[in-house]
C-alpha cells in the first residue's frame, strides 16, 4: 500500500528528469531543423504514436470538458515553440529556471500568505544573479522574453491539466494532436525537407518520447492523485536537472554566481508549494 502512494512522486520525478533530458538533446537539432522544426518533431510525432495506442476517439463524454482540452491543447503547442525558441538564444538551464517560474506564479495566485512576499523576493534575486553571473554574455534578450512567454504557459498547463486528467493517456493524445496541428505548419516552413531525414527522424523519435510522450503520461498520472502544492516542490527541481542535462550533453556550463540563482529559483518554487495554502471562501 505504501509503495502505491509513493507512485505520483515516482512518476513526477521520472517526468521531470525525462523532460529535461529531452530538451538537452532537442536542441542538437537546431542546426538541422531550427527551433520551430524540432517542436514540429515533438509534437508531431508525439501525436501520432499517442493516438495509435491510446485511440482516445473512444473516450467517454463526461470524461474531460472539450473547451479545457482545446485549451490544453493550444498552450501545449506554445509553451514547446516558445520555450525551443529562448534555447536558440540562451542556455537550456538558464530557460528552465525563467520558465519555471510559471507554475510558481500559478501557485501564488492561489494564496494570501505573507510569506509569499518572500518567495518573490527570492524569484527576484534569482533573476539578477542570473544576470549578473553571465561574465561570457551568453544571455541574450530575446531568449529571456521567449522563456518568459512560455513561462506563463507553463503556469496555465498545470492549471489546465487538471481540469483535463480525468481522460488519463487519452486527454494527453487529444491534447497532444491539437498542439501538433498548430506547431507542425510553422516547423515545416522553417525545416523544410531536412525535416524528413532519417537521422534527424531518429533523434526526433527520441525527443518525442523524452519529452513529450513520457513525461506528459507522467505528469498526468501525477497531477491526478497529488496536490497542486506536492507538484510543485517537485517541478523547483527541473532548473537543477537541466542544468546537469545541458552540462552532461551540450557542454554548457554555468558560473558561480549563476549556480547560486538557480537555487534561488529552487527554493522560491520549493518553498511556495509548501507553505502557500489554497485561497478559502471567507
Amino acid at each position: 500500500m505504501q509503495s502505491n502512494r509513493n507512485l505520483p512522486f515516482v512518476a513526477a520525478f521520472a517526468g521531470m528528469i525525462s523532460v529535461q533530458s529531452g530538451a538537452a538533446f532537442a536542441k542538437t537539432l537546431f542546426p538541422l531543423v531550427g527551433s520551430d522544426g524540432v517542436a514540429a518533431l515533438r509534437l508531431g510525432i508525439s501525436a501520432i504514436v499517442l493516438l495509435a495506442v491510446f485511440r482516445p476517439w473512444n473516450i467517454k463524454k463526461g470524461d474531460i470538458s472539450w473547451p479545457s482540452m482545446l485549451l490544453y491543447g493550444v498552450i501545449l503547442a506554445l509553451m514547446n515553440l516558445l520555450i525551443y525558441r529562448a534555447f536558440a538564444y540562451i542556455p537550456v538551464s538558464i530557460a528552465i529556471s525563467i520558465e519555471v517560474m510559471g507554475p510558481l506564479l500559478a501557485a501564488l495566485l492561489t494564496s494570501r500568505q505573507k510569506s509569499d512576499l518572500i518567495w518573490i523576493a527570492l524569484s527576484a534575486l534569482a533573476m539578477v544573479l542570473l544576470a549578473a553571473g553571465d561574465v561570457k554574455g551568453e544571455i541574450d534578450l530575446r531568449g529571456v522574453g521567449f522563456s518568459l512567454a512560455a513561462a506563463m504557459f507553463w503556469g496555465l498547463y498545470v492549471i489546465i491539466g487538471r481540469r483535463v486528467s480525468g481522460g488519463g493517456g487519452r486527454s494527453v493524445a487529444i491534447g497532444m494532436t491539437i498542439a501538433a496541428c498548430i506547431a507542425v505548419p510553422p516547423g515545416t516552413v522553417q525545416a523544410g525537407m531536412a525535416l524528413f531525414s532519417p537521422e534527424v527522424l531518429l533523434v526526433g523519435f527520441s525527443v518525442a518520447v523524452l519529452s513529450s510522450m513520457l513525461p506528459f503520461l507522467l505528469d498526468m498520472y501525477a497531477m491526478r492523485w497529488l496536490p497542486s502544492r506536492v507538484f510543485g516542490v517537485l517541478l523547483s527541481g527541473s532548473p537543477a536537472v537541466s542544468a546537469i542535462a545541458g552540462w552532461l550533453v551540450l557542454h554548457e556550463t554555468l558560473t558561480l554566481i549563476q549556480c547560486l540563482g538557480i537555487a534561488c529559483v529552487m527554493a522560491a518554487c520549493a518553498g511556495c508549494a509548501l507553505f502557500s495554502r489554497q485561497k478559502t471562501a471567507s
